[in-house]
C-alpha cells in the first residue's frame, strides 16, 4: 500500500480512483479559473471596469473546489496525521488506526451528504441568490454533493486498502 493511487488498480477501486482524481483536477481547474477571474477583476479595476460579482464567484468557486479536493485527499492518504504518536507503532497498528479513520471519514461524508442535501433544498425553497449576479445559491450545492458522494466512495476504497494491510494481503 505504498502507492494508494497505483495506476495498476483494477475493478471498482481503480475506476473510483480515476474518477476521484479527475474530479480533483476539475476542482483545480475551477480554482485556477477563479484566480484568473480575480486577476482580470483587479486589472479591470485599474481601468475602471472590474468583473461584476467577482466576490460572489470567488466564494462559490472556492467552496466547490475545496470540496472537490476532499475525496482525493482521502484516497491518496493525504489527510493530516499526528505521526509523533504513531512513529513507534507497527504497521498493523498504523493500518488499524487508518482503518478507523476511513470508517470515520465514511460516516462524516454520509452525514455531510445528508445535511448538505437538506441545505440545498432549503436554499432552493427560499429562492436565495447572490446579490449582484443573482445566481441561485443552491446550484453550488450540486457539485458539492457529488464531492461528498465521492468522499464516501474514497473512504470505502481507503477502508478496503487498510483492511487488506491488516489481513496481510497487500
Amino acid at each position: 500500500m505504498t502507492d494508494p493511487l497505483n495506476r495498476s488498480r483494477t475493478g471498482w477501486t481503480g475506476a473510483a480512483v480515476r474518477v476521484i482524481t479527475l474530479w480533483a483536477l476539475l476542482g483545480g481547474a475551477l480554482l485556477f479559473a477563479v484566480v484568473l477571474m480575480n486577476v482580470a477583476s483587479i486589472l479591470g479595476a485599474i481601468i475602471g471596469r472590474p468583473v461584476p460579482g467577482d466576490f460572489e464567484l470567488t466564494e462559490l468557486g472556492v467552496a466547490i473546489a475545496v470540496f472537490a479536493f476532499l475525496p482525493y485527499t482521502q484516497v491518496s492518504d493525504g489527510n493530516v496525521t499526528a505521526d509523533i504518536f504513531t512513529s513507534g507503532a507497527g504497521p498493523r497498528t498504523v493500518a488499524c488506526l487508518k482503518l478507523l479513520g476511513a470508517v470515520i471519514a465514511f460516516g462524516f461524508a454520509l452525514l455531510l451528504l445528508w445535511r448538505m442535501y437538506a441545505g440545498m433544498g432549503d436554499q432552493r425553497a427560499y429562492g436565495y441568490t447572490t446579490t449582484i449576479l443573482q445566481v441561485p445559491v443552491w446550484l453550488a450545492f450540486l457539485p458539492i454533493l457529488v464531492s461528498l458522494a465521492l468522499l464516501a466512495l474514497a473512504a470505502l476504497v481507503s477502508l478496503r486498502d487498510h483492511a487488506a494491510v491488516l489481513r496481510g494481503t497487500t
